[in-house]
């Protein structure tokens, strides 16, 4: 069955040069064997559209006669030429994407094409240190309002005594000769394509670009070294537990490299009289009888402070009473409400006089 190149492509047939080259980049990345969602069948139906469409010469052959060519005398058609992966990659043109390429033992650069693939473009991917996580507790009253906490991490850093160069103090450092100053050279490495022009870190400067003429003897000239440092947590209000903060270069170190980061898991103690529903907090009280009846005045602790709650007279149990703004701290508006349920307590005893008082009640019918 003739092949449609174009189809294949997601392109039309007045698609430009440039048109059918974004095409094949976008599905080259998508359908590339190394990736996890890759597909090598399908990334060598759109290597071999692209190898004719982008050829002005196998692209007119192909308008005029289709995927199979023109046939030859012998009755054989010569659409390998337009591909050839029927016998592997050996007929793909990658001259574009590199000079001096020839189809056969080809090089070239992927910078373009499978830059994500093979670390980030014509540039190798950074270095970076390890990241480190700590566990942070909190009371309730602190995840609530926010709080700033120290914490203490022993770990690789840079080197105080020798700023990270890794070269003894007051002596000099010399240029790498193996990348130039660099930090990183090319190497060429064998795949399913043929020689593939790759970058990596320098293995005799560690990626620093810089030779020390004489090693720190803190670092051994590696210009990391272990040391305890101190952080402070700035925490925010309306923290939940479980939740988790982080801090950009505040982990590990790592020679020709960037540190990695630092990530704080936030523990939350629950408190036994309070909890949170959304931006208000809630809270039980509990009242006598005879105040539940008559009205009162109750002194209330609360997480930051004490304050007055007004019994109002004939509250009944379960009744809920709102103080507004001394709840949640919001980011907009101030804060939310607290949020009080009223207990009744009945006692279990009555004396003589309370008992002859209810009674009393109770012929009033209350």
């Amino acid at each position: 069955m003739p092949k449609d190149y174009y189809k294949t492509l997601g392109i039309d047939k007045s698609a430009t040069k440039d048109d059918i080259k974004k095409a094949f980049r976008k599905l080259a990345h998508e359908y590339h064997p190394d990736k996890g969602t890759g597909n090598e069948a399908k990334f060598k139906e759109v290597s071999e559209a692209y190898s004719v469409l982008s050829d002005d010469k196998k692209r007119s052959q192909y308008d005029t006669f289709g995927s199979a060519g023109p046939s030859s005398s012998a009755g054989q058609s010569y659409g390998g030429g337009y591909g050839g992966f029927g016998n592997g990659f050996e007929g793909f043109d990658f001259s574009q994407f590199n000079q001096g390429g020839n189809g056969q033992n080809f090089e070239f650069d992927l910078g373009d094409i499978f830059g994500d693939i093979f670390g980030g473009g014509r540039q190798s991917r950074t270095k970076k240190g390890k990241d480190i996580q700590v566990d942070l507790d909190l009371t309730f009253a602190e995840s609530i309002f926010g709080v700033e906490k120290e914490i203490t991490i022993t770990k690789n850093s840079s080197c105080k005594d020798c700023g990270g160069s890794g070269a003894k103090k007051g002596t000099e450092t010399s240029t790498c000769d193996q990348c130039n100053g660099r930090g990183k050279v090319k190497e060429t490495r064998r795949s399913v394509f043929g020689s593939i022009m790759t970058e990596k870190i320098c293995d005799k400067c560690s990626g620093m670009g810089k030779i020390a003429k004489e090693k720190c003897t803190t670092c051994h000239g590696q210009g990391i070294s272990r040391s305890t440092e101190k952080f402070k947590i700035k925490v925010p209000t309306d923290i939940d537990d479980g939740e988790t903060m982080s801090l950009s270069g505040a982990g590990e170190a790592i020679t020709g490299g960037i540190p990695g980061d630092l990530y704080i898991q936030i523990h939350v103690k629950k408190d036994k009289a309070f909890k949170k529903e959304g931006k208000d907090l809630v809270t039980e009280l509990t009242v006598k009888l005879s105040d539940a009846l008559l009205g009162a005045e109750y002194d209330l602790k609360i997480l930051d402070g004490d304050i007055k709650v007004k019994i109002p007279e004939g509250i009944k149990f379960g009744e809920i009473l709102r103080i507004r703004g001394r709840g949640i701290p919001k980011e907009r508006d101030g804060r939310g409400d607290l949020l009080i349920k009223i207990n009744i307590q009945t006692p279990s005893r009555l004396s003589k006089t309370a008992r002859k008082a209810i009674e009393d009640l109770k012929k009033e019918g209350i």
